[in-house]
């Protein structure tokens, strides 16, 4: 079985987003040739998951999207026809992650965002959480661990810092 793995980056004190959506304060840990360990996550995963707000967010910066050339899924609640590896799903999310879990060669990649991320905690589905950690302190905005999800106990298995004053943490969710 494959794992669910959340790879993520939020403020010191919680935030994924401003109130508005902004993410431009992630540009503060901006360095060039410095992905964060970006890219060998990335191989690691054939299938990304993502909630429709972070897909709306990825397409408003008007690039290619990032992941054409994996299996995506985003998760809304409005039917749309698929557009080549992009699925736009409206069914049940515990039987696509256990699907996904049961049919992926590799790891799956939870992509934000926070509503998808707490129904994934809620339902007890996410096996490895990354948190990049940006050295800026939000004070208001889009919390990444919204309340009221079951108590999950984890397993430190990594902390990198690195010279911008990101530091990145890696957990197991223990079962």
């Amino acid at each position: 079985m494959q794992k669910i793995k959340l790879f993520i980056a939020c403020s010191v004190d919680g935030f994924i987003a401003r109130p508005d959506g902004d993410i431009s304060w992630l540009d503060v840990v901006a360095t060039d040739g410095e992905d964060y360990g970006y890219a060998a996550f990335y191989d690691t995963v054939d299938t990304i998951v993502l909630g429709r707000k972070t897909y709306d967010k990825v397409l408003s910066f008007g690039i290619d999207f990032p992941h054409k050339n994996k299996t995506t899924y985003v998760i809304t609640r409005t039917p749309k026809a698929s557009e080549g590896n992009i699925h736009f799903y409206t069914g049940d999310l515990t039987q696509l992650i256990q699907q996904l879990k049961a049919s992926s060669h590799k790891d799956v990649f939870i992509d934000g965002g926070a509503d998808l991320v707490h129904s994934l905690l809620s339902a007890q589905l996410i096996d490895e959480i990354t948190v990049s950690h940006i050295p800026v302190l939000l004070g208001a905005g889009i919390l990444l661990f919204k309340e009221g999800f079951p108590e999950q106990k984890l397993k430190l298995t990594g902390v990198k810092s690195f010279p911008s004053g990101l530091v990145q943490v890696v957990y197991d969710v223990l079962r």
